[in-house]
């Protein structure tokens, strides 16, 4: 088996590997770079690479952002509501969060957020993302009360929230504020 199967082999839902993982498969970065060249992989973000051959799915754009945050990433606040479908929200912003500082460029439309004590993490869509909950609560402060309080029924209809978690959400996000 060659190099190159064996990055494919080891690309996740989304087609994606990091030099990182490449490394750890005994493939360099001079190698994963020379692949890139060939169009054997596409340079997705700085560190993140796609099998060209992959189909294209909806989600890809939040892997991708999650993947060149690095590692401990997770997709964070608004942008969970958005992947879930639980309530239309700002399409130009993917929010990601992080335990760990960086100075990565991440692009225009990736909204980086350094989280010291690091949210419960849950993996929607083959994402880690942050808990639905949690989500829909920080959402709270860009979609509005009634809009997150919609999206957190939805979340409960659709079962990624429980009926305590619907009912504290509602305690917490007033309609009135």
């Amino acid at each position: 088996m060659t190099k190159i199967d064996d990055i494919y082999d080891a690309a996740d839902d989304y087609g994606l590997i990091t030099s990182a993982q490449a490394r750890a498969l005994g493939v360099s970065d001079d190698e994963v770079v020379q692949y890139a060249a060939r169009g054997r992989l596409v340079r997705m973000a700085r560190g993140v690479y796609r099998v060209p051959v992959w189909p294209y799915q909806e989600h890809a754009p939040y892997a991708v952002a999650v993947q060149a945050a690095g590692e401990g990433a997770y997709l964070y606040g608004e942008s969970v509501v958005s992947l879930l479908g639980l309530c239309p929200t700002d399409p130009r912003f993917i929010w990601v969060a992080t335990p760990r500082r960086t100075r990565r460029s991440l692009g225009a439309g990736v909204k980086l957020i350094w989280r010291r004590s690091p949210d419960m993490v849950a993996w929607y869509e083959g994402i880690p993302c942050q808990k639905a909950a949690d989500a829909i609560c920080v959402a709270a402060l860009t979609l509005g009360p009634e809009r997150s309080i919609e999206a957190a029924r939805e979340a409960e209809r659709m079962g990624y929230i429980t009926p305590a978690e619907l009912t504290m959400i509602e305690g917490e996000v007033d309609v009135h504020a």
